[in-house]
């Protein structure tokens, strides 16, 4: 697994690894200046007229030292130094008298001129605060010259904790980041800021970082690979469960077909529709696996019979918000037994009625929510949401018991005494209509195989954009559409066993 650390977790390894380990902060300095030159130097970066901008903490510190490493080769270093003189860390003026020494002068402000490569060193993990003053126009100049740009730990501007640009931020085409990814790094828009991202093993220990409780990590392959369900040569459709999919509306039968096929593909045994009576031959001849029961009129007595049917339940999109839809979706929620999943319209009428959060019962709960949706959940603002999405999703998640996969540019997840997870799999191609259905019903397909909420939301939710990323790759950007990643799902599931 790969953590992705906050500032605060950052903050405390690196004490763990100076006050604990004894590794001196001088030291750490020196690796993380020769990691950041070593990547200079296998990009082919154009070092024949360098800049380095550096703040008076220790990123400035890290940029000093790169610029005497790039002096002692010979080049010509412009370097300036854009924070407060008098402010400057011990580490940093240490770097600073041994880059005198080699005849570089460091100037005040920032001057644009005619280099080949900026490097961004003004400040690193800790920012906390919008940035103000000269610092903007700076890092304006900055973003405006002709050059390569490069980014030592984290862009200049990119909050570490939720990748949010504070006012403004440097737009760097290589960041080389230190030990672990920055959170900020994963996530949008900070990933777009930092470019190609290099992660670079200075020696920090990260011991005291992943004993807390509130780190996120990222799933890598072979953490995938361990959750595939079994599948077993003496087994048959009764194996895999029933998922029941109570979707769609008139004239919303995609979004039934879409749950459905979804969860087939997935792995599910035995799938069965609950819809509207004026979806059921569109349905049957989509997908003739599928088993279609539909209603006119609200049926208590069939609905019941169906929610005792079924292994898992896949409840809310494209039923719309009618009355009927309400009482379908109150009537499931209190009367499931078995997983349960709710997505989409189930999800609007839960905001519109919240007194039905505190009906939920079944002991495994998964909500799907895109931003609108979770804003309408827990009336914030999608901003207010995006500026500390982690803290949202967790405390969401803690309070009513389930697990929430909060679908963004980058999706997290996040479950009741867990740590978050972010997905690092997908791409802009997805965001089309019937997107949020498919990863449903693959969620819903893993959990009728026995998999627990949670364990299905990451895997289901890489599985997604997996298959969203080998569609791109086939059809380009712009022409992948939501049935297409049902398609691809085949060849994410392919890689995994392979």
């Amino acid at each position: 697994m790969e953590y992705l650390v906050n500032s605060r977790q950052m903050k405390m390894a690196d004490q763990y690894t100076i006050q604990e380990k004894g590794v001196l902060s001088l030291t750490l300095m020196e690796r993380a200046a020769e990691s950041c030159v070593r990547v200079m130097d296998e990009l082919g970066m154009d070092l024949s007229r360098p800049c380095v901008v550096c703040g008076s903490g220790n990123n400035g510190g890290d940029g000093f030292a790169i610029a005497r490493l790039l002096a002692e080769r010979g080049k010509e270093v412009t370097v300036f130094l854009v924070g407060n003189s008098s402010s400057c860390t011990e580490e940093t003026k240490h770097q600073m008298r041994l880059l005198k020494e080699t005849g570089t002068q460091i100037l005040e402000g920032y001057e644009p001129g005619d280099y080949s490569l900026i490097v961004d060193a003004i400040f690193g993990v800790g920012l906390g605060r919008e940035i103000i003053g000269r610092y903007v126009q700076v890092i304006q100049q900055m973003n405006e010259a002709d050059a390569q740009k490069f980014s030592v730990d984290l862009p200049s501007g990119i909050s570490a904790d939720h990748g949010a640009v504070m006012g403004i931020a440097f737009q760097a085409d290589v960041t080389v980041t230190f030990q672990t990814t920055k959170l900020g790094l994963a996530l949008y828009p900070g990933k777009r800021y930092a470019g190609k991202v290099f992660v670079e093993d200075i020696g920090i220990d990260l011991t005291k970082a992943e004993k807390d409780s509130n780190l996120t990590y990222a799933y890598e392959r072979e953490d995938y690979r361990k959750l595939l369900p079994i599948r077993r040569a003496d087994s048959n459709k009764g194996t895999y469960g029933k998922v029941l999919v109570i979707a769609g509306s008139k004239g919303m039968a995609g979004a039934a077909y879409l749950n459905a096929y979804a969860a087939y593909m997935a792995g599910a045994g035995l799938v069965q529709i609950y819809t509207a009576e004026e979806n059921r031959v569109v349905l049957q001849q989509l997908l003739p696996e599928a088993i279609v029961t539909t209603y006119d009129l609200y049926d208590q007595g069939e609905l019941l019979r169906l929610l005792k049917w079924a292994d898992v339940v896949c409840v809310g999109s494209g039923i719309g918000t009618t009355e009927k839809a309400r009482k379908i979706l109150r009537a499931t929620l209190e009367n499931v037994r078995v997983p349960c999943l709710v997505d989409a319209d189930g999800l609007n009428l839960i905001a519109a009625h919240k007194k039905y959060l505190d009906a939920l019962s079944v002991d495994d709960l998964v909500f799907t929510p895109h931003m609108m949706e979770m804003s309408r959940l827990t009336d914030l603002t999608i901003e207010e949401i995006r500026s500390s999405r982690m803290d949202v999703i967790k405390s969401f998640a803690d309070q009513h018991r389930l697990t929430c996969v909060l679908k963004d540019a980058r999706t997290v997840i996040a479950s009741k005494g867990r740590k978050a997870s972010v997905n690092l799999s997908g791409n802009a191609s997805m965001a089309k209509a019937g997107s949020g259905d498919v990863l449903s019903g693959i969620i819903a397909g893993l959990m009728a195989q026995g998999m627990e909420g949670y364990q299905a939301a990451v895997l289901g939710t890489y599985l997604h954009g997996r298959a969203g990323d080998l569609a791109r790759e086939r059809k380009g950007t712009y022409s992948v559409m939501a049935r297409d990643l049902i398609e691809f799902l085949a060849g994410a599931w392919n890689e995994l066993e392979e």
